[in-house]
């Protein structure tokens, strides 16, 4: 089936929710409003539509493939990327300085969203380059920004992140790599690195490593770490291409989803040291890659949301075409399409108000992110950075399981059709496997927001956010409508069980360490939940105003029937978590080791 970008339901949440108006009044994006977003949106969608997602049932019958050290791509990979790169795609979001387009996160998230609905396998190459992107301008030299960003941004040259090794999987402390300082400034690189995503392939004409390593006699554990730029091909004085480097892929993975994107193993040093260029200053690695990973890991929510919203569209499709039994309702006399039936609407129903709701949450995070880096206030610009930061876990941890979720159901509303590989709905619940691991499993996410963000201020940020919730609800009391009032119903409940949750954890992140740490999950998809329902709750008080006012009644009525549906199935499960995070955590912990 193909897909179709669900340009009104993003363009609604660009301009009702995320408030294009206001990103579009911050310095250096007046030309990004909303006629911008849907222009772009728009232009993006043909790309991804026509190109792009025809490419991905290929992608997992004909995926790539290592020999002889070389990495193919699964056939027309090459010329779509080639594509995406000279229609400007890569540089949507960076600075015009250094060739991109410079348009907010808040239309640029929309097009990464497409994109992975299109062809996950596919939109990964660019989510690495946009992380090697992001680190380099934020703490590479100028040298080192004339050399790289101009080719990383046109999508002439592509990067990567290289954490993982052997035996330093999420444990970065445990990095060995190590980079030898040389008379001219450089540094030979030594060290094995796996699960490196697009770490070799034949779709542009230099790869960018971002490599952690430690200098020879650095301190160990992560303050020992630091951040090179290690090319595949040395770049000679006039910006040509030189000699390859002492960068070597030795494999590839064979993976339960996203096969047409090759996982490699590095291996750096093997003929007399890869050379590499310092990033920033040495031993505040970790620090740089964090750049990375922040932009990856919301960039990972993304994909979740853009792997349910293609399962959504395949099950709807389905359900719409198989016939199979009478309503038990009596209104149709012969067997009907499956859609008739309560069970199918639920599931499809839950899929579809699942992902709309992941999507307002990570669109109102991307302007929050726009307003962070550019307000010219430094007081709003501390307040959107900490909500933004807030919802980086919610985003990539929440989303990415409801992605689970709503792939499998996918498969379900298929039946035994889509236990069979051929109708395509088992590739997206495979693919999606990977997004609850990769830049953080869920745990680590929650582990984040435990820690760092809900611990570490007392729960501050987390109850300024309860408060924006709370005058939602008198919004929607005040409307007065049976459909706003049933959602101030169910959101009031999951605030209050929100904030139930904040204080516990607050209080017990310390003295009692595994009580809030066994909760830590629990207390991300609560949190997750509750931002979700809440923009939700936001986007059905514009739906009423636009209904009343006779602008597109049919896809309104829609959004208020699904905030309706999401508030009473959905949002309705944060009290249940409540209990089990607050009296649940010695039932975690109690069983002795040896009993499992």
């Amino acid at each position: 089936m193909s897909y179709t970008a669900p340009l009104k339901d993003m363009l609604f949440n660009i301009q009702h929710l995320a408030r294009i108006d206001q990103v579009a009044q911050l310095p250096g994006f007046e030309d990004a409003g909303l006629e911008t977003a849907q222009a772009v949106l728009e232009e993006c969608a043909k790309l991804n539509e026509g190109v792009i997602a025809p490419l991905n049932f290929e992608g997992d019958k004909n995926p790539s493939f290592f020999k002889d050290g070389q990495v193919t791509t699964t056939p027309g990979f090459k010329d779509a990327f080639r594509q995406y790169a000279e229609g400007g795609w890569q540089g949507l979001q960076h600075p015009v300085d250094f060739g991109g387009q410079g348009l907010p996160k808040t239309i640029g998230s929309a097009c990464t969203e497409m994109l992975n609905s299109a062809n996950m396998s596919f939109a990964l190459c660019p989510l690495l380059t946009d992380g090697a992107i992001e680190a380099l301008i934020t703490a590479g030299s100028d040298e080192l920004k004339a050399i790289y960003l101009e080719k990383l941004v046109s999508g002439e040259w592509t990067g990567t992140m290289n954490l993982t090794e052997p035996q330093a999987g999420s444990d970065l402390a445990a990095v060995r790599s190590r980079a030898e300082p040389q008379p001219d400034g450089s540094y030979k690189v030594f060290g094995t690195k796996i699960f490196i995503t697009y770490g070799e392939h034949d779709m542009a004409q230099n790869i960018v490593h971002l490599v952690l390593a430690r200098v020879t006699g650095a301190p160990e554990g992560v303050k020992g770490i630091s951040l090179f730029v290690v090319p595949k091909f040395m770049v000679n004085a006039d910006g040509s291409l030189g000699a390859r480097n002492d960068v070597h892929c030795v494999s590839i993975e064979h993976k339960m989803g996203i096969k047409a994107s090759p996982t490699a193993v590095l291996q750096y040093g093997d003929h007399g040291g890869a050379v590499g260029y310092l990033v920033g200053q040495e031993n505040r690695g970790l620090e740089y890659m964090f750049i990375m990973m922040n932009a990856a890991r919301y960039a990972v929510g993304v994909q979740g949301i853009a792997i349910a919203e293609r399962a959504y569209q395949k099950a709807v499709g389905y359900a719409k075409d198989r016939v199979q039994s009478r309503p038990v309702d009596g209104s149709l006399s012969a067997a009907a399409p499956i859609i008739h039936h309560p069970d199918v609407k639920r599931m499809l129903m839950t899929m579809r108000a699942s992902t709309e709701g992941c999507r307002a949450m990570a669109s109102v995070a991307a302007a929050a992110y726009d307003a962070a880096h550019h307000h010219p206030d430094a007081g709003t610009r501390k307040d959107n950075a900490a909500f933004y930061e807030y919802l980086v876990p919610l985003v990539k941890g929440y989303s990415t399981e409801m992605s689970l979720e709503v792939t499998s159901l996918g498969v379900q509303v298929h039946g035994g059709m889509g236990f069979i590989e051929e109708t395509g709905a088992a590739q997206y619940y495979r693919d999606a496997k990977i997004l609850t691991i990769y830049e953080g499993t869920t745990a680590i996410q929650a582990n984040d927001l435990v820690g760092r963000k809900t611990a570490r201020d007392g729960g501050t940020v987390a109850k300024a956010i309860a408060a924006q919730i709370e005058k939602t609800e008198a919004e929607l009391m005040q409307r007065g409508s049976a459909n706003a009032l049933a959602v101030a119903k169910r959101l009031t409940a999951a605030r209050q069980a929100f904030v139930d949750v904040v204080e516990f954890i607050a209080a017990n992140t310390r003295s009692n360490p595994n009580a809030a740490f066994a909760g830590s999950v629990p207390y991300l998809m609560l949190a997750g939940n509750v931002v979700a329902g809440w923009q939700l709750a936001r986007a059905l008080l514009v739906a009423e105003d636009q209904l009343a006012a006779g602008t597109d009644a049919a896809f309104m009525q829609a959004k208020i029937t699904t905030a309706r549906f999401y508030a009473d199935h959905i949002l309705s499960r944060a009290p249940g978590l409540r209990d089990s995070i607050c009296e649940g955590a010695d039932a975690v912990t109690a069983m002795a080791i040896d009993a499992f």
